[in-house]
């Protein structure tokens, strides 16, 4: 096995970016990224190998976008989130917001 490299994934915006970890194994290149754990992927060229493993951290990140947007709204619909909404109505009335 070579020696592993750190390849940069921009995800629709250089300020979010996220570290993929590559290696030449054999006739393969492997992948994955550690910190999620579930992407792991092996290709044949480099070039491969980064492709899918932008394709799998989008799955992944719009899985967990998709995950938190249903817990919000859970929430919401329990009320766990009115102390909050409260605050903010009170924030509104006292001219404590702007726009921005």
């Amino acid at each position: 096995m070579e020696k592993i490299q750190t390849v940069e994934i921009e995800y629709f915006d250089p300020m979010e970016t996220y570290t993929a970890h590559i290696q030449k194994s054999g006739d393969a290149w492997i992948g994955w990224m550690p910190d999620f754990p579930e992407i792991k992927c092996e290709e044949n060229t480099q070039e491969e190998l980064i492709k899918t493993i932008e394709t799998k951290l989008h799955k992944v990140l719009k899985s967990e976008y998709d995950e938190w947007c249903k817990q919000v709204e859970k929430d919401l619909n329990a009320g766990k989130l009115d102390h909050i909404l409260k605050q903010v109505d009170e924030d509104i009335r006292l001219g404590r917001c702007k726009d921005l």
